[in-house]
């Protein structure tokens, strides 16, 4: 398997500095890449590595133009990063595939689903009945997709995903719980991408959303009547509780929780392990970690942090006037 160095830049673009005949055999790190290999530089805390980077070739931004060119060929493109993406995906499709079978035999697929004639089912895979999978998405092994449950275009949904067990809904009665029954769906939109053994459960009276271009890496829970918006990102083991809506272009590091009922604003970003525990209305960076406690010393603590930078700022005014009064 090899390409083209000039056949990587006639697809994608960019500004190629070195012989277009070089054979690019191989895509590597900085690090690791050898004199066959395509890198990249995508960050400046990586830049150390570019002066002895043994690839045949590195993709950098504008800004590291000349330092590449001192260390031999490169690609400048003004995001490196994204540029890389899409090298992967021309290599994967240049890559030799043996025949599919668009559905396999041991996928169970109800008389009363429907499933587009260019969708790729895997290997024990169950489709239900009144269940919907659009154009060109592909369901890999192990995939549930719950009755009435729609799945848009060009979806990839990894596997042992479930989508449509019912949600986490009990009324208590007397010490005992008694079901709610879930009657709603999930919908979900074009071009999203689900990790491997990652849950959607389906709405309890209006159906779970998830809207275009949303990326969920593996093992997320996402909640009963949840809507998650356009092209937002949430990492692996993220838990959305039931109600919440989170915005569009929005991302969750690794492990973090929004209760439940919450909204968050478009473009917003909470940091890995987190736990958001109010309503976020404007677009930010946002950080909750705080250690664990008793509920009602937690709380207490809680409220004191809140208060600590207008303490801090009495703290100074106080040395302020403590320092003058001790100057000659």
């Amino acid at each position: 398997m090899a390409l083209r160095l000039g056949s990587i830049v006639e697809a994608l673009g960019g500004e190629l500095h070195g012989d277009p005949e070089c054979l690019i055999e191989a895509l590597a790190p900085l690090a690791s890449a050898g004199p066959q290999a395509l890198s990249f530089l995508s960050h400046r805390q990586y830049l150390g590595q570019l002066g002895d980077c043994a690839a045949a070739c590195v993709i950098v931004g504008p800004e590291h133009a000349d330092q590449a060119k001192l260390r031999g060929p490169c690609i400048v493109a003004e995001q490196p990063y994204l540029y890389f993406s899409r090298v992967t995906r021309l290599w994967k499709a240049a890559l030799p595939r043996p025949p599919r079978v668009r559905i396999h035999p041991s996928a169970v697929i109800d008389p009363g689903a429907h499933v587009h004639d260019t969708a790729i089912i895997g290997a024990l895979c169950v489709i239900e009945r009144g269940a919907r999978v659009g154009a060109a998405t592909e369901l890999r092994s192990r995939v549930t997709v719950a009755e009435d449950c729609h799945i848009g275009e060009r979806c990839l949904i990894h596997p042992g995903v479930v989508i449509g067990a019912d949600g986490f809904g009990f009324a208590p009665n007397g010490g005992v719980w008694e079901k709610i029954e879930q009657l709603g769906a999930v919908r979900i939109g074009h071009d999203v991408e689900i990790g491997a053994n990652t849950c959607i459960d389906r709405g309890a009276l209006q159906d779970t959303v998830i809207a275009d271009g949303v990326k969920l890496d593996n093992l997320v829970q996402i909640g009963h009547n949840v809507q998650i918006g356009a092209h937002s990102a949430l990492a692996g083991c993220v838990g959305v509780a039931g109600s919440a809506r989170i915005g569009a272009h929005c991302t969750l590091g690794g492990g973090a929780i929004v209760l439940g009922h919450l909204e968050l604003a478009d473009h917003v970003h909470i940091s890995a392990a987190s736990v958001v525990t109010r309503s976020i209305r404007r677009p930010g960076h946002y950080t909750g970690l705080f250690p664990i406690d008793d509920n009602a010393t937690w709380e207490k603590n809680a409220a004191s942090l809140k208060q600590l930078n207008r303490l801090r700022e009495r703290l100074r005014s106080l040395e302020n006037k403590f320092d003058n009064k001790e100057a000659p």
